[in-house]
């Protein structure tokens, strides 16, 4: 949202990568991948097509721009309607007052109450013995479709491939269980949470991340989470030079391997 707005507040303009860094994740340190992310998360939510964009559009080497019409928003029918005059209860009479007083009371005890039975309810619950969220073997990890995040998004067919190579890999160490790719690539695409994906899946851990190509160099970022808390417990970025496909793949997916065995 903050990045939404920024562009938005800049429409027309060209946003460079270190100026939305900059107003967007102020005294944070994070990579332009934070950028590219946000980027692709926000065309998914808006159905905008990067190579015709509607509302935002890449300017190669420079960054981004907000293309579509922005104009502020204004409740007409709020502007229509009188402004409703409250009276002060500390200068009304004390009939007011004491109204004011038992309105105020009422209130307060009625918000007493409903908290109290939410709690009771929550408590009842855990006491029972059933968890607000099933425990997943601990060796279990799903790897969700990694990200095409290369400029004019030319890279699907790595990055799908990328993923397969990784569940081929994973699904090879004893004692892991990992869901097939037709179980992760229906989440291809799709606006769901960590959590929901690790439930839909019965995992406890989740893998995803993005490829980007630059001239001849291609980046590959993967991410480990944890899914009951949401955490990121693992991350690395490989590079490598963008010649043989399959090699590059399952090199990185090699790799990958040997980290999340001793990661998990």
């Amino acid at each position: 949202m903050r990045l939404l707005l920024c562009l938005a507040e800049q429409a027309g303009e060209v946003v460079s990568i270190d100026d939305l860094l900059n107003q967007v994740w102020p005294g944070v340190t994070v990579s332009p991948d934070s950028v590219y992310q946000a980027v692709a998360s926000l065309r998914r939510l808006l159905g905008d097509d990067p190579k015709q964009p509607t509302y935002i559009e890449t300017v190669p080497r420079l960054g981004y721009r907000m293309v579509a019409t922005v104009s502020p928003w204004a409740d007409r029918a709020m502007e229509d309607e009188p402004t409703p005059v409250i009276p002060n209860p500390l200068t009304t009479g004390p009939r007011v007052r004491a109204g004011f007083t038992l309105a105020i009371g009422a209130a307060l005890c009625l918000a007493l109450v409903v908290a109290f039975l939410v709690y009771g309810k929550v408590v009842n619950k855990n006491r029972s013995g059933a968890p607000a969220v099933a425990s997943q073997p601990m060796r279990s990890i799903a790897v969700l479709p990694f990200l095409d995040l290369t400029e004019g998004m030319k890279q699907e067919e790595f990055a799908d491939g990328m993923t397969e190579e990784l569940i081929d890999k994973l699904s090879k160490i004893p004692g892991f269980r990992v869901p097939s790719p037709t179980s992760s690539f229906y989440f291809k695409g799709k606006q769901i949470t960590i959590a929901d994906v690790a439930k839909a899946l019965g995992v406890a851990y989740v893998l995803n991340g993005s490829v980007r190509k630059s001239g001849t160099r291609l980046r590959v970022a993967a991410r480990l989470v944890r899914a009951e808390n949401g955490y990121v417990v693992w991350s690395e970025t490989y590079d490598r030079p963008f010649g043989d496909i399959l090699m590059v793949q399952d090199d990185i997916a090699g790799e990958v391997t040997k980290a999340l065995k001793a990661s998990i």
